[in-house]
């Protein structure tokens, strides 16, 4: 490769870089003019994110839906995130596509526990689903959501998966019962216990053998 061809693509990935610099820059400038004070917005990862609270989730995400010029018709993803040292403990986190902008933007809402959220399915399809699944896994509910069951886990199953202070080996186990020709759940067994390795001791882990050991071994095989 010459130097003219690696300065060319040096020169192209700067032009990208800032090109992708501006839109963002346009838009988190737009977000902010339709929003005002009701948002909050900065940039990280080559997205730009908007913060709001529950009670204008919807009105938000309809308008970054319906604007003109931002389009973000798609819902890719919608999840949470557990913070359990937060009085906010979630962020329940949308996830959005513009195919006209060639951008994603992420809008984050802060929630209580228990704090009920509107679902998004009457704007996004694709919300059905991920809705239940946010339900299932963290325990958030979302009021207006035709079938909110769970999608994971089993029938019967106790607590919330991917909550942080649910345990690594759940509560209960599930089997097959020859006798009752039925699955039954049981309290979690383990066979061990947990044993906790401390690999800096000289008691556990790899042993290596001292300088002392190897000079003796090389005596012997000499001898």
């Amino acid at each position: 490769m010459t130097e003219q061809s690696q300065s060319d693509q040096n020169n192209t990935l700067d032009e990208c870089v800032a090109a992708s610099d501006d839109r963002l820059g346009m838009i988190e400038e737009r977000v902010n003019a339709l929003f005002n004070d009701a948002c909050r917005t900065d940039k990280a990862g080559g997205e730009v994110r908007v913060y709001c609270s529950v009670a204008d989730v919807l009105f938000v995400l309809k308008t970054l839906r319906d604007d003109p010029v931002l389009q973000f018709k798609q819902l890719t993803d919608l999840t949470a995130v557990d913070y359990p040292e937060r009085a906010q403990r979630f962020d329940v986190v949308y996830q959005l596509l513009s195919v006209e902008m060639n951008a994603r933007l992420r809008v984050l809402v802060g929630i209580e526990d228990g704090d009920i959220v509107p679902s998004a399915l009457d704007l996004f399809a694709s919300a059905n689903w991920a809705e239940r699944e946010v339900w299932d896994m963290f325990g958030i509910f979302f009021s207006g959501h035709p079938d909110l069951r769970r999608l994971l886990t089993d029938y019967g199953f106790e607590g919330h998966p991917l909550r942080k202070d649910f345990p690594l080996t759940g509560y209960v186990e599930v089997r097959y019962n020859d006798s009752e020709r039925r699955v039954v759940y049981e309290p979690v067994h383990l066979t061990q216990e947990y044993r906790d390795f401390d690999f800096l001791s000289p008691w556990e882990g790899m042993q290596m053998p001292s300088a002392e050991h190897g000079v003796a071994e090389e005596a012997e095989g000499e001898a």
